[in-house]
């Protein structure tokens, strides 16, 4: 007898490309079965009329919550987004990464991974109305001490993360991405990138990504934004992706327009990864959660299997992953139930923009570890 069956949904798993109805049984903390007619359950849940799909997984949130200003509560967030998965994005350094996780990460129900700053202090100084760049004392970042706490803590992080630009690094600019991808090199991590205001410029820095890091806020509105005035895509942006670097959306607080997202969509450039970048700041809007930065993808042209691809598969291979983000039979159990609503619904980017749309994901249900978590 499996623990769990979910009976009757529509399964959308793009890493298998299965579109169909079909049943998903869960055993032991991992998907057991999928067809139809797979037997009995101690807990069967009738998800007919609803879509099935591996758990999300949000690879950009900030819920170190109580060790860090911009902290958000990483169970409470999940249960809104639908989320199995939260990959935090730098929140601690190597000086409060072992806080984290003692009193964050370890007592958490929900899954949460994190990238380690650079900076020793992690970001520090985040809040509504004070913004100190933890990016702008090269005293903080110190390389071999990132090293050894990356090593030490490899069970739990999946890479380095650096914030540059204007509001982050100021005077250093291009600096401390420099000595974060040493450490990244070194650990055989991938490095996640944040840029703000120039300077530096979007082609500096992109120039120094490898394959497999990750440029997130990638559909940011101007300055530094990927797109051209004429609505067309800079060179440098489209050899990056050439190269194999991960383009995630991040959307937080000031970092994805609707002109900018349009624009690439419209040019057939698509986000790797679909990220909320949620924190004190932007969890109240205009992020919101998961869902709402999905539905905006959705708004602006991004077909629903990409969408989904983009939450679930391609966020796990970002951050090397081969244990999620799928449904395969053997993997970890976890699966979000969601309905697509239909109705009149408003989005609005960072700048107060608005788009009217007719349709909006909402959570019906988290499968986590096996076993129906939420909803």
């Amino acid at each position: 007898m499996y623990d769990l069956l979910l009976k009757g949904g529509r399964v959308i798993d793009p890493a298998q490309n299965v579109d169909d109805i079909v049943d998903i049984a869960f055993a032991d903390g991992r998907v057991a079965a999928i067809g139809h007619d797979l037997g009995e359950a101690a807990d069967v849940r009738d998800v007919t009329g609803r879509i099935v799909i591996p758990g999300i997984i949000d690879l950009h949130t900030h819920v170190y919550w109580g060790g860090t200003a911009l902290g958000v509560d990483p169970d409470a967030y999940a249960k809104a987004s639908g989320a199995t998965t939260l990959i935090d994005a730098g929140s601690a350094g190597p000086g409060n990464i072992h806080g984290f996780r003692a009193h964050v990460i370890d007592k958490a129900e929900v899954r949460v991974l994190p990238f380690l700053n650079i900076s020793f202090a992690g970001i520090f100084g985040f809040h509504w109305d004070l913004n100190v760049g933890e990016c702008t004392d090269l005293r903080l970042l110190n390389p071999r001490i990132c090293l050894k706490v990356a090593r030490q803590q490899a069970d739990l992080v999946v890479g380095i993360k650096v914030r540059v630009g204007f509001n982050t690094s100021e005077h250093l600019g291009i600096e401390p991405m420099k000595i974060a991808l040493e450490v990244a090199e070194e650990a055989g991590l991938p490095l996640m990138g944040h840029l703000d205001n120039p300077p530096p410029a979007r082609p500096d820095m992109l120039r120094l990504l490898r394959r497999g890091d990750i440029l997130t806020h990638c559909f940011r509105p101007f300055p530094n934004a990927p797109n051209a005035p004429d609505g067309s895509i800079h060179a440098d942006v489209m050899e990056a992706r050439d190269r194999g670097v991960i383009f995630d959306i991040g959307h937080g607080r000031g970092s994805f327009g609707f002109e900018t997202a349009m624009a690439m969509v419209k040019n057939g450039f698509l986000p790797d990864v679909i990220s909320s970048d949620v924190h004190l700041t932007s969890i109240d809007g205009p992020a919101y959660n998961m869902l709402v930065t999905m539905s905006k993808l959705l708004r602006v042209g991004v077909p629903l299997k990409e969408v989904i691809r983009a939450s679930t598969i391609n966020a796990a291979r970002a951050v090397r992953l081969d244990d999620r983000g799928t449904l395969g039979v053997g993997l970890l159990g976890d699966a979000t139930v969601l309905d697509l609503e239909h109705g009149k619904f408003t989005f609005t980017d960072v700048l107060g923009e608005t788009l009217e749309g007719d349709q909006q994901f909402a959570c019906r249900g988290i499968v986590l570890k096996g076993k129906w978590w939420h909803g």
